[in-house]
């Protein structure tokens, strides 16, 4: 007799729902990843953090908690002109 392949169990996402924490989880991840895009972009235009600062009109520490994946009270507005220095458009979107 063949086993099911299959989960067991909730997924992941069910349990952080049932502590509460789902959204909480959800911000920090999309902050975290949205990090690692800009810095990934800002590697491949060959962008310092003094360059991208200067571009962005604004100062070096403010670029750095920008950068920083866990700061998550960054404005929109100062995340679209990031993306619009490095030739980039950001997208956000309700599911």
């Amino acid at each position: 007799m063949k086993k099911k392949k299959g989960r067991i169990g909730s997924s992941f996402e069910d349990h952080l729902k049932e502590q509460g924490t789902w959204e909480e989880t959800t911000a920090v991840a999309v902050k975290r990843v949205l990090a690692w895009q800009l810095e990934q972009a800002m590697e491949k235009e060959q962008l310092s953090k003094n360059q991208m600062a200067k571009a962005m009109k604004t100062s070096r520490s403010q670029l750095d908690r920008i950068l920083d994946p866990d700061n998550d009270h960054i404005r929109l507005d100062t995340l679209t002109a990031a993306a619009r220095v490095l030739g980039r458009e950001l997208r956000l979107e309700l599911v």
